[in-house]
């Protein structure tokens, strides 16, 4: 797996020890927001939450999805190489599993009812404690079952690696980046859920149940999508 080469800090290049480590954290930050930014089912996931429960429970998603992208972040930059040869070992099981998530997250949001996410705005059944414990373990799951994350890493760090820190860098500076990627991610999430939490006063129930069946179709399809893919490679 393409990645940077970590050793330890008396083996580091000259180059490398020249290296600050605001410039890592800077160079994470941008790699976990080009990983979270782009519009997809945990993005529609994040949203559709924000506008049915608020901003915080939106929030709560998203740094499901950082942690995750913080984990593949830590097998990339260490070369956790038997952890990353599992993964990728069970492949298959764990898109079956995203897939099958992503689905249900959709059939879920498509029959959610919007007035019940309109009283949950105004206080009234706010989820606290376990629910959003359980808030942050659905993404943070739905972002674990997704390997190719893991392969997206490995191109990202072999990019900027020859830009912070060529192929000696210490393991004192691959933590700094990896806890770049992790604020960068959720940097990505809080900025997210606060552009969106500031329209939500202003969306009814009528809007509301047109974006839960919009983005319940697109989640849905998304896990359609996976689970043909994994269809497709084992029969061909």
């Amino acid at each position: 797996m393409a990645g940077w080469s970590w050793r330890s800090r008396g083996d580091s290049g000259a180059g490398a020890a020249q290296m600050t480590y605001v410039v890592l954290v800077v160079s994470g930050i941008l790699i976990g927001l080009i990983v979270a930014a782009p519009i997809g089912p945990v993005n529609l996931i994040c949203i559709r939450r924000t506008l049915a429960f608020g901003a915080l429970n939106g929030l709560v998603s998203g740094l499901g999805a950082a942690l995750g992208d913080g984990i593949f972040a830590l097998v990339t930059a260490y070369g956790l190489t038997a952890i990353a040869h599992l993964i990728e070992g069970f492949s298959q099981i764990l898109q079956i599993a995203g897939g099958a998530l992503l689905l249900g997250f959709g059939v879920h949001t498509y029959l959610a009812d919007p007035l019940h996410g309109r009283e949950v705005m105004t206080g009234e059944r706010a989820p606290r404690g376990s629910s959003m414990v359980r808030t942050f373990v659905s993404t943070f799951a739905l972002t674990l079952s997704n390997p190719a994350t893991l392969f997206g890493f490995a191109a990202l760090f072999t990019g900027f690696g020859g830009i912070v820190a060529g192929a000696n860098a210490s393991l004192g500076q691959a933590a700094f980046v990896v806890i770049g990627v992790v604020c960068g991610s959720s940097l990505w999430w809080l900025t997210l859920t606060t552009v969106v939490g500031y329209f939500h006063a202003r969306v009814d129930a009528r809007v509301m149940r047109i974006i839960n069946h919009v983005s319940g179709i697109a989640v849905g399809l998304f896990g359609l999508g996976v689970l043909a893919h994994v269809l497709i490679e084992r029969f061909r």
